[in-house]
């Protein structure tokens, strides 16, 4: 009851009047090291949960009628309900009742025998409780699959408009459900909430709690699609980390990722996000560089299992591909190449373009680079790398708007450590603390700008001409 996530969602529980919602507080006094904050003060326990919107109900933990009589209360409230129960830790056990220095160790056997003495015995009881109603799961998808969004190749378009483009496509399905953390204008998820508003749950800023009701709405069956800023995610991690832990299926959404957000500044740069969503058990990280792709790959989030995370773009960029493209998670596209080409350019969402720029740049000048769009960054493919390698002398580049640990360049060299061919990779990555201006402005400055991709394929070309 000390962590905030606790009172984020007591806070989203009373806002929403969650009247089938009741939680039990064991309040024993004792955390692991020794006493709580509160303690046994029940009072303002009692106060806290009030304020937050929900009926608390203060019982002693160890009377069972009082205990009944609460859940009795619990099923006739218009709210959330929270019983407060007291309890001694260790209670009946004269050895441990109420002792520091116990948490997570077992008793010793002549302790333990002393113990279950203490309790009554071996016996052999049986408690028979009535099972809850049965509430039907979300409704499974039927008929046919949505229409998702379709785009001109040229028109410019913000990856982030797409993801709200294909959410809302989504929305025929009736298992899926879309929640926000306050800044759905930003991602987009605004399209889904005015087309589906039963199925769109506001968490403000609440990022803890944003992940939590995603994987509590997807124990129920729904296909719940979470977004925030890509940086707000990192106040969600722990519960990222569980979700994976957990084996939950869930779908996250991290819009103004990188420097290329531009004036807002450093504070609301996702620079972290590849790297932490990468290192979760079981997920798949995405990083569409157009609107086509970033459509594509929603769709395939919606049945996807585990953590699932796409990183959007705010800024509006031309669409590459045509619709009827396919874009598996795990593959990768080929936007320029060749049997002679002298290095490879490596992005993935923003940096793609700024690659393109590059190689036509860089072609002008004789030298021949191939470019690839790593839209999948886990799981990666590695096939495309090697080729790339085998292709291109070992000479890679890869650009990322990111800081340069744990992103897509780690990506590339550790699905590349084992390989007999010789590798040069060349990285570029945000490397110092962004300041605030235009993307373009901030991207030159990070050095992962055209002009800092074309000056690093010289250097790295010019050894092997």
């Amino acid at each position: 009851m000390a962590e905030g996530s606790i009172w984020e969602a007591l806070d989203k529980a009373g806002h929403y009047g969650l009247r089938n919602l009741t939680a039990i507080v064991d309040i024993n006094r004792f955390g692991q090291r020794g006493p709580t904050e509160l303690e046994w003060d029940l009072d303002t326990y009692r106060r806290r949960v009030e304020a937050f919107g929900c009926q608390a109900l203060v019982v002693d933990g160890h009377d069972l009628v009082a205990i009944d009589e609460a859940f009795g209360r619990a099923r006739q409230a218009t709210g959330p309900t929270v019983v407060l129960a007291r309890t001694v830790k260790g209670k009946g056990v004269p050895e441990v009742e109420n002792q520091p220095g116990w948490h997570g160790k077992p008793l010793k056997p002549e302790l333990a025998e002393r113990a279950v003495a203490a309790l009554g015995g071996v016996r052999q009881i049986r408690v028979a409780t009535p099972r809850p109603e049965p509430v039907p799961a979300a409704a499974a998808p039927t008929g046919e699959p949505p229409t998702m969004p379709r785009y001109d190749k040229g028109a410019m378009v913000a990856t982030r408009n797409a993801y709200g483009d294909a959410l809302r496509a989504l929305g025929s399905r009736p298992d899926v459900v879309a929640l926000d953390g306050e800044v759905s204008d930003s991602t987009r998820a605004d399209k889904f909430a005015e087309a589906y508003p039963d199925r769109f749950f506001e968490m403000f800023i609440s990022e803890q709690q944003l992940v939590a009701a995603a994987v509590g709405l997807q124990v129920r069956g729904y296909r719940p699609f979470a977004a925030t800023f890509a940086a707000f995610l990192s106040r969600a991690y722990d519960f990222i980390r569980m979700a994976g832990v957990s084996q939950a299926d869930i779908a996250l959404s991290g819009s103004h990722s990188g420097v290329e957000i531009g004036a807002d500044g450093p504070s609301q740069m996702g620079l972290e996000d590849l790297a932490a969503l990468r290192a979760v058990q079981g997920s798949t990280v995405l990083y569409p560089s157009d609107a086509v792709s970033c459509a594509a790959l929603v769709a395939q989030m919606v049945d996807r299992k585990g953590v699932n995370y796409l990183r959007t773009t705010r800024g509006k960029y031309p669409v590459l591909y045509d619709n009827e493209d396919a874009f598996p998670v795990g593959g990768s596209k080929l936007l320029r190449g060749g049997d002679d080409d002298d290095i490879t350019l490596i992005g993935a969402g923003v940096t793609v373009h700024n690659c393109l720029a590059a190689a036509d740049e860089l072609a002008r000048e004789g030298i021949k680079a191939r470019v690839i769009d790593l839209y999948s960054v886990k799981p990666l493919d590695r096939d495309r790398l090697l080729d790339a390698v085998r292709a291109t002398g070992g000479r890679l580049l890869v650009v990322e708007d990111h800081y340069p640990e744990g992103g897509l360049g780690s990506a590339v060299l550790e699905s590349l450590a084992d390989i007999p061919e010789p590798v040069r990779v060349t990285h570029l990555a945000v490397r110092g603390l962004p300041t605030s201006g235009t993307p373009t402005q901030l991207m030159e400055q990070a050095g992962i700008g055209v002009r800092a991709i074309v000056a690093a394929a010289r250097a790295a070309e010019a050894p092997g001409r």
